[in-house]
């Protein structure tokens, strides 16, 4: 029975064809003979390993055979309409490059390029990153103006026609946002010669991607490579790396004198089962996935372009799944560098490596643990997933539900630990404490506090940080506790007072049966070290920058030092709940195991550019303590991020429905550039949920159906507007950013006033709300407000 590969190639898959793709691969791997299938060579093709195969009477599959021993191997490359696919099929090879010996795949995107322009839709396996902003302007609705980028600082606004379909509407200010660039770093001494004849780059790529004079013109050349791994290690080059970190990244051993050359009319030509071979070696892992059976074929096909995460990790990504550590281990990466996906492959190596191992697969909110579960099982089916502590295979939870799960399983012994950290026995911890208690501990205590001091905001964040972490149970050790970081000086007197609240507090709970969250993680924590029975063999944290100290040493608790004990992920660009936390002061030692992912895959240059420009005013600090880097680079490009100011929220409204209009599939559209690959894919983001009601209604009201997500899963079937929190750990084809206006992000940051350290601190979650937002875009962002813009952009 044939064998099936995939390989990555750049173009998309067409829904409508999902269904007879899957059927006609799944006749190719019983039987190719079959006469139905049609696999045919192609006359006058360059590789003569290429064949085509009729998957309906108007598409072709597109493939090499290649013929073993044991049978046939078919590396599949893409479903395309009829004369498409003849064009790709004539012009594409599969080569070993001569230098590494890599695998390739070359002559895909020249060919696309020259196909007939009829031929819009296209059927391909595997991810397809964004054209170039000219491929995807047709996202832009009429009145939206863009300015090529000339230097990276904002252009002025300048004035756009009337919306579509209205005449009567009031002149309105679009602003493109002008993003530029800086010069690639590449190394000391770098030459076309070492490219070629050291890293086997091609000639013609090397000499585009030296001439290109910003990072962002460099985008634009890696994307169009045709061969992906030579554009990513171009990349890596440019923004620093060694030579000899890119050999070692992207397993470019040299080759041997024996090694095949390129298939090819002008090449020697070189056995099928040499290819195979090559195939199969780790520096072929970048760009080619062997598919084990029909349930995984299914699985691709359906998972589309927004699967491609579970077929080809980059190098550098599969260097933290798969490498052992001493201890415990940091990795941190701006939002679409992969953290996440390195989490979810480093969970299922170990459970494959051990199927007897315990582990924990945790974040901080429920949702991204649900979508965590879900991304698991997708990756691979048949690992096991568990939902009682303390047994084999994967327990996905949100940190929360960890720390509930440990009480309930401690049970009457948990007393000993409540006493630890509350200051009394108690074995009724479960219940959660009501909002509103320290407004009301406040109140009831009687303390003397200035006002500034004497609100829930402070109180809540002196507990979590400072008393919870601590075990302070009585005055006298909180008035000589060390409260570093907070920002806000208290003497004697003040301190006194604040207990006296903080009393107020734990007594009426206690007398209800109730403990907050942080509460709850640090009596777990506690009856886990007096216990010293650690209920996990690893523990993997993902979204780890908005964890609170007694979450953080809850994870220390799960498991052993040791080995593998933790991997945490982190990126404090977006800490959008809590304060800052430091591992060290948590129990955590990294011990200078963390390392940094610096390529986006998910979002274009220009949009990252976008993102990065609303932080860049802010000083942010790692896990470590570290000053954090806001230096990444993205290797797609699209269109430049559009900015809209309107006079109105109905004019702002008006805008918005026109472009979910513009940016939904339509199947018979005369193209596709510029659309969403599934109505799904946009999503409308907003500050909270009051404005995300309005939305839904507002476009509702103009003829355009949208579905409002709360805590609920994602659904498909319509565009989704949700707030800005609730879309972490998402990503869409078309982001819209609505309502960014002075008062709505930044909001009133009253509650933070305390000092100017809770300000700044406050200040900083709102710049990373707003990139987070604005990172959850792959290909289309557009930012709107009505009257003054937020003085965040």
């Amino acid at each position: 029975m044939p064998t099936l590969m995939m390989t990555k190639v750049k173009d998309s898959l067409d829904a409508s064809m999902k269904k007879k793709a899957y059927a006609f691969f799944e006749k190719l791997t019983q039987d190719d003979t079959l006469p139905g299938l049609h696999i045919e060579p192609i006359k006058g093709s360059v590789d003569g390993r290429v064949r085509t195969g009729r998957v309906d009477d108007n598409f072709r599959a597109v493939m090499f055979k290649l013929v073993t021993q044991d049978d046939s191997v078919y590396v599949l490359c893409g479903v395309w309409p009829h004369d498409k696919a003849n064009k790709i099929a004539e012009a594409i090879s599969l080569t070993i490059n001569p230098v590494s010996g890599v695998p390739e795949v070359a002559g895909v995107l020249d060919a696309l390029r020259q196909a007939p322009a009829s031929a819009s839709h296209s059927v391909a396996p595997v991810e397809r990153p964004a054209g170039p902003a000219s491929a995807v302007s047709g996202g832009l609705p009429t009145g939206t103006r863009q300015v090529p980028p000339t230097g990276g600082s904002p252009s002025s606004e300048v004035r756009a026609a009337p919306a579509e379909g209205r005449t009567d509407a009031p002149a309105k200010k679009t602003a493109a946002v002008e993003l530029g660039g800086v010069a690639p770093s590449w190394p000391a001494g770098l030459t076309l010669d070492v490219l070629i004849s050291e890293l086997g780059i091609n000639e013609k790529l090397a000499s585009a991607a030296f001439a290109a004079s910003t990072d962002l013109a460099l985008t634009d050349v890696v994307e169009h490579a045709d061969i992906e791994w030579q554009g990513l290690a171009l990349l890596d080059l440019a923004t620093g790396e060694s030579v000899e970190h890119v050999k070692e990244t992207y397993g470019l051993a040299p080759a041997v004198a024996s090694a095949p050359a390129p298939v090819g009319p002008t090449q020697r030509e070189i056995s099928d089962e040499e290819v195979v071979e090559t195939l199969k070696s780790d520096k072929a892992r970048n760009s080619f996935f062997w598919i084990k059976d029909n349930d995984e074929l299914r699985r691709i096909i359906e998972a589309g372009d927004f699967g491609a995460w579970r077929l080809f990790l980059h190098p550098e990504q599969r260097t933290y799944v798969e490498r052992d550590f001493a201890g415990s281990f940091r990795l941190s990466g701006g939002a679409g560098t992969g953290k996440t996906v390195v989490a979810i492959h480093r969970a299922a190596r170990l459970a494959r490596a051990n199927p007897q191992a315990r582990i924990l697969l945790t974040t901080y909110t429920v949702n991204l643990a649900s979508d965590l579960k879900v991304s698991l099982r997708k990756l691979d089916e048949s690992i096991p997933e568990q939902s009682v502590l303390d047994q084999p295979g994967v327990y996905i939870k949100g940190i929360d539900a960890v720390a509930w799960a440990v009480i309930q399983r401690a049970g009457e012994a948990v007393a000993g630990a409540a006493e630890a950290v509350l200051g009394a026995p108690s074995v009724s911890v479960l219940k959660t404490t009501p909002p509103g208690a320290w407004a009301e501990a406040i109140r009831d205590s009687g303390a003397q506090l200035p006002s500034a001091l004497a609100t829930p905001t402070f109180m809540a964040s002196e507990y979590e940080l400072v008393v919870l972490p601590h075990k302070i149970t009585s005055a006298m050790q909180y008035l000589r506790a060390r409260r570093n970081g907070r920002g806000v000086s208290l003497d004697r007197a003040k301190r006194a007072e604040v207990w006296k609240v903080i009393e107020a507090y734990r007594e009426k709970a206690r007398a209800a049966g109730t403990t907050d969250f942080g509460e709850k993680a640090a009596i777990a924590a506690e009856w886990l070290r007096q216990s010293d029975a650690p209920l996990f063999d690893h523990v993997i944290v993902d979204e780890a920058q908005d964890l609170a100290p007694t979450r953080m040493q809850l994870l220390r608790a799960l498991v052993a030092e040791g080995p593998n004990d933790l991997f945490i992920c982190e990126d404090s660009h977006q800490r959008i709940y809590g304060q800052k936390v430091t591992l060290s002061h948590c129990g955590i030692s990294i011990r200078g195991r963390s390392r940094r992912l610096t390529l986006n895959y998910r979002t274009t240059a220009q949009n990252l550019a976008w993102a990065m420009r609303v932080l860049n005013p802010g000083a942010f600090t790692d896990l470590e303590g570290a000053q954090e880097q806001h230096h990444y680079v993205s290797a797609r490009s699209g269109p430049q991020p559009a900015e809209h100011s309107e006079a109105s929220v109905s004019a702002e409204l008006d805008r918005a429905a026109n472009w979910v209009r513009r940016w939904m599939p339509d199947p018979e559209a005369e193209s596709d550039a510029g659309r969403a690959t599934a109505p799904e894919a946009i999503a409308i983001l907003v500050r909270d949920k009051y404005k995300r009601e309005n939305v839904v209604q507002g476009l509702a009201d103009r003829g355009v159906s949208v579905r409002s997500v709360d805590r609920e899963d994602v659904k498909a079937g319509l565009p989704l507007v949700m707030t800005m929190h609730r879309a972490k750990g998402l990503e869409f084809t078309h982001v819209l950013l609505f309502g960014v206006q002075d008062g709505s992000i930044p909001v009133s940051l009253k509650d933070y006033s305390t000092s100017e350290e809770d300000t700044k601190d406050a200040m900083l979650r709102e710049r990373s709300l707003l990139y987070v937002a604005a990172t959850r875009a792959r290909d289309v962002l557009a930012v709107s407000w009505a009257g003054e813009k937020s003085p965040l952009l």
